[in-house]
């Protein structure tokens, strides 16, 4: 893509997805775009064997933005950065098309193994701020993932994932997190765990004053039998004297 096809292109994704955005000309100030032109460059020496200047440009863009992207990683189409300050993407992170990424987020890896040790992100992913997803594994397309979560395994694709560790508490989205932009209005699994303690100890609750009811009956009745049973003894005296 050209330079002013891939100007475009920035223009029209930031416009699409950052509702504070009044105006083209504001795009040339935006991190995500000015770190994705670093990386484009970056990258492009990286795959040719320029790992110094790749990795020199790359820090210049780390400096100017506050966002690290390693020159070595694979970012599709259509890729935003909202916000940005804070965003780390390790060397074999692979990211596909139209996904969306808050500040703060770090897709890591786990240690110091070699090979592909960092996730690969499908497509209309978004992941919202503060997450971390660490280790080499798949966020399945059209996933979204929760602030603050992080994610340690798979996720299956049209997955909603929040907590620590991240865990699947939706399957299935309807819309594209792109289309929505939406990190808030997700379920609340550690909510969702005390309302079922709740409702349950509710139950518990009703059913010891049933069963405290029923020893009571069960007593009064006990009471009675023993009642009736002195008093036939008494009558049964009388009758013999």
């Amino acid at each position: 893509m050209g330079i002013i096809k891939n100007l475009k292109e920035e223009v029209r994704i930031i416009r699409e997805r950052d509702p504070a955005i009044h105006s083209s000309m504001e795009v040339l100030l935006y991190p995500s775009f000015k770190v994705m032109i670093h990386y484009r460059l970056a990258h492009k020496l990286y795959v040719s064997g320029h790992y110094f200047w790749a990795r020199y440009i790359s820090q210049r863009g780390v400096r100017k933005t506050g966002i690290e992207i390693h020159p070595g990683a694979q970012i599709g189409k259509g890729f935003f950065i909202d916000h940005g300050n804070g965003v780390i993407i390790g060397e074999t992170t692979i990211i596909g098309d139209n996904v969306t990424l808050y500040q703060g987020v770090t897709l890591g890896g786990t240690g110091k193994e070699h090979g592909k040790r960092h996730p690969t992100i499908g497509n209309n992913v978004m992941i919202s701020a503060g997450a971390k997803v660490l280790g080499s594994f798949t966020i399945g397309d059209n996933s979204k993932i929760g602030a603050g979560s992080v994610v340690l395994s798979e996720v299956p694709s049209g997955s909603t994932v929040v907590g620590v560790p991240g865990r699947v508490v939706k399957r299935n989205n309807a819309s594209l997190p792109q289309e929505t932009m939406n990190q808030t209005d997700l379920p609340d699994p550690v909510r969702e765990d005390i309302t079922v303690l709740q409702r349950e100890n509710s139950e518990l609750t009703n059913r010891v004053l049933e069963m405290e009811d029923e020893l009571k009956q069960l007593r009064r009745l006990v009471v009675m039998s023993e009642e009736a049973k002195t008093d036939n003894t008494v009558k049964t005296g009388k009758d013999k004297s």
